[in-house]
């Protein structure tokens, strides 16, 4: 707790924390963002695909934030999470879930730098994803390093 002067990611603003882990992560040479990030949609009711070139760390930034705020999630969670208004022209627009390769993808990721873990059913838990002791600590030395730089 010393190492971190107790700061946790829940101490700091979580924009400004998303950006800095993606940053991170992105200066990271084991991720590389999939060759089809470039002309996915993030769900049934986006136009468009994502129009930052980066947007693969920023969900992966989101996703790990979320994981340490509340775990265990899955798919489906994070499928809800980033879903949004599906319009549907003159008729009343409704709520329509992300892309569930996407969500699958980001968690794989996070697997694969040992930031998440997958946690089987059983004492409680219905499965999904947590956090990693190191990934846990990863995170919080950047929270640190955020508020540091929000002191100075």
């Amino acid at each position: 707790m010393s190492r971190t002067g107790g700061v946790t990611v829940k101490d700091v603003d979580q924009h400004d924390f998303v950006k800095a882990l993606a940053a991170h992560l992105k200066k990271n040479q084991q991720i590389k963002p999939p060759v089809w990030s470039d002309l996915v949609k993030l769900g049934r009711f986006k136009e468009l695909s994502p129009t930052d070139d980066d947007w693969y760390y920023t969900r992966l930034a989101s996703t790990a934030r979320h994981l340490y705020i509340r775990s265990p999630a899955g798919v489906g969670a994070f499928m809800k999470i980033y879903g949004g208004r599906l319009r549907r022209g003159t008729r009343p627009s409704h709520f329509c879930r992300a892309s569930g390769s996407v969500a699958r993808h980001v968690l794989k990721t996070l697997e694969t730098i040992k930031y998440a873990e997958k946690v089987t059913s059983g004492d409680g838990a219905k499965g999904g994803r947590q956090l990693t002791k190191t990934g846990r600590k990863n995170l919080d030395t950047i929270a640190c390093q955020v508020a540091n730089v929000k002191k100075a």
